[in-house]
């Protein structure tokens, strides 16, 4: 393969901070690279870097000659006033010449990608018909090479299948930022970690996300056994510097020489294990209410203009209780939040809560981080101490929790990145007991290792949670029921993800001409655990035969009992003693695969003999 760019001993530092140094790396035709690292790596600085948006502070870069790259930014300001269809005619002003060739491209792509609203200003879009048009506007440019910074972020679920189905079937070159596991195990062929916790500042593979994951779980271990090696050889080499005084005069120059060597090899490799091993701790705090009712909201309906969001929703949470938020964008989700967070009175229905109930709110506009004061008054106000759990906790202490430095202190927060941001609202939540969390995109930005780090967290938080994102993984990892809102009206529960992609996908069959951005949700629910849905008018009742009544009075433990075997299958998956053995981790999610077919079988049947019963 030719090479595209090739980037040789290339640094760069921001505000003072080193961001990555002697950076050397190419990319070449056809690849599909995920670029991943942690918050403040570098990783959107490189790709302005790939783009001629910025220069290497040192270090050589090198771009084949004619070569077309196009950038899309994590967030683009547009014309006012400007209309999708026009921006795309622009943006081929300088490929076509003819102003009629121009229109005929910009409909041919805007009806390909199924674009809503192609002839109304920019304003009005939503972030997610945004971003999409921020996607199309460098698609139709024609580019060799496209770089994508966190192009998920303001994407709803179906944005992120529609991006997902794009890059998979792209004809040319990328590097993609992004945290969403799911997506680069799916589009990508290459994925390259920026972290100092290397010896060259990154380590690449080229093969899948998955197979990424075990090479560098392989690397960082061996890196870790070398550190262990060359210890104790340092440790000898002390003892030998440091023998008496007739020794002394005998040793050899060219020993110690190696002694020194060695000692600032091993503080090399203590520093980069260190760096592989950070990651923000995460842990919010609960109140441990012993209460089984915590919220319920019975019969809410909420509008905005003439418009329905949802109606006649039931939602009741209890400690343990983990609903995951699903829906186009502006279909009501945040509403919802805020509904449940008592910020805002439905219009009808009523929400009634648990006796001095505590619920701390994410909120996705991170409204509540301050812009104008610096990192220490974010964390602390004007002291240097924080509490949390009860207990003072030193600002400085607090501080390296979440993965900042002491020299960031006085920086504002207006100059640190978005994963910073949300770094600093997470910590200041943390020192909030709660008994509900309502948590609203808290994964835009974050790196992958603090999504790790927040996951546990939630998995282990004892009061309830309702989550609001477009992180399929964490979705899938985390919640115990998804309720999907389809932005007119329309609710429907879930037992999990899977559950809902198959309604999708049903849906999509029975309607292939259907917008995928209009399609509702809509499947049976959990019968123990999910709260009812908006009552339908009843199916026209079917006799059953005998054994489909038996069929249908054994189905529910039949789910429970593949449900089991199914978590049974993941565990297995995720145990940490197959990570390094790709035979047998092949073959422990083939099972996983298999087991998780069966239960979405059931469902299905499930949902058809009770269809037939009415």
């Amino acid at each position: 393969m030719a090479s595209l760019i090739s980037c040789h001993s290339i640094s760069k530092a921001y505000h003072g901070r080193t961001l990555f140094e002697n950076l050397t790396l190419g990319f070449q035709e056809c690849e599909r690279t995920g670029l991943i690292g942690p918050n403040g790596s570098g990783k959107t600085t490189l790709l302005r870097v790939l783009a001629r948006q910025e220069q290497p502070d040192d270090g050589e870069l090198n771009i084949r000659r004619g070569l077309s790259v196009a950038y899309v930014p994590q967030d683009e300001t547009f014309p006012a006033g400007h209309t999708p269809r026009r921006l795309l005619c622009e943006a081929l002003h300088d490929l076509v010449h003819e102003p009629h060739e121009r229109e005929v491209e910009a409909a041919a792509l805007l009806t390909r990608l199924d674009f809503a609203g192609a002839d109304q200003p920019v304003e009005r879009l939503s972030g997610g018909w945004r971003k999409r048009l921020s996607i199309a506007r460098q698609l139709i440019r024609r580019p060799e090479l496209l770089l994508l910074d966190e192009p998920t972020n303001h994407l709803d679920l179906e944005g992120i299948r529609w991006l997902e189905r794009l890059l998979a079937a792209a004809p040319f070159a990328f590097v993609l930022v992004s945290h969403d596991r799911y997506l680069l195990s799916a589009v990508t062929s290459r994925v390259i970690e920026l972290n100092r916790a290397y010896p060259n500042g990154c380590f690449s593979v080229d093969a899948g996300y998955a197979t990424f994951l075990v090479r560098r779980a392989e690397f960082l271990e061996g890196q870790r056994t070398a550190t262990h090696v060359l210890r104790q050889k340092v440790r000898r080499e002390i003892e030998w510097m440091t023998e008496g005084r007739k020794a002394q005069r005998k040793k050899d120059q060219a020993r110690k020489d190696e002694a020194r060597r060695k000692i600032g090899e091993l503080d090399d490799l203590v520093q980069r294990n260190r760096a592989a091993e950070a990651a923000a701790r995460i842990d919010f705090d609960a109140t441990n209410r012993k209460t089984r009712m915590l919220l319920r909201a019975d019969g809410i309906a909420m509008r905005v203009g003439r418009r329905l969001l949802f109606s006649g929703l039931t939602v009741r949470l209890s400690p343990g209780d983990k609903l995951g938020l699903l829906g186009p964008n502006g279909c009501g989700k945040s509403t919802l939040i805020r509904v449940l967070a008592g910020q805002a009175a439905p219009q009808d229905g009523s929400v009634r809560y648990a006796d001095d109930l505590r619920i701390v709110h994410f909120d996705q506009q991170r409204e509540q981080v301050p812009q104008d004061v610096t990192l220490r008054q974010a964390l602390s106000g004007a002291g240097d101490v924080v509490t949390y759990r009860g207990q003072p906790v030193h600002v400085t202490s607090w501080a390296q929790r979440f993965l900042f430095n002491p020299e960031q202190f006085n920086s504002p927060v207006a100059d640190l990145s978005g994963g910073e941001q949300a770094r600093i609202l997470i910590a200041r939540l943390m020192q909030q007991p709660a008994d509900v969390l309502l948590l609203d995109e808290p994964t835009n930005d974050l790196d992958i290792s603090s999504l790790d780090v927040l996951e546990e967290s939630l998995d282990g938080f004892p009061g309830a949670l309702v989550l609001v994102t477009h992180d399929r993984y964490l979705l899938d990892r985390l919640c115990t029921q998804i309720l999907a809102l389809d932005g007119r009206g329309g609710a429907a529960y879930f037992g999990d993800l899977s559950q809902w992609n198959a309604a999708q996908e049903r849906l999509q069959a029975a309607s292939p001409a259907a917008a995928p951005a209009r399609k509702a949700a809509a499947a049976p629910a959990r019968k123990a655990a999910a709260p009812p849905a908006p009552e339908a008018p009843a199916p026209a009742r079917t006799r059953l035969s005998y054994k489909e009544r038996l069929e249908l009075e054994r189905m529910e433990q039949a789910v429970l009992e593949a449900e089991a075997a199914a978590e049974a299958a993941r565990r297995a998956a995720e145990d940490r003693l197959v990570m390094t053995d790709h035979v047998a981790l092949t073959q422990r999610y083939e099972a996983l695969h298999a087991a998780q077919q069966r239960v979405d079988h059931l469902y299905a049947r499930w949902a058809e003999l009770e269809a037939k019963n009415g």
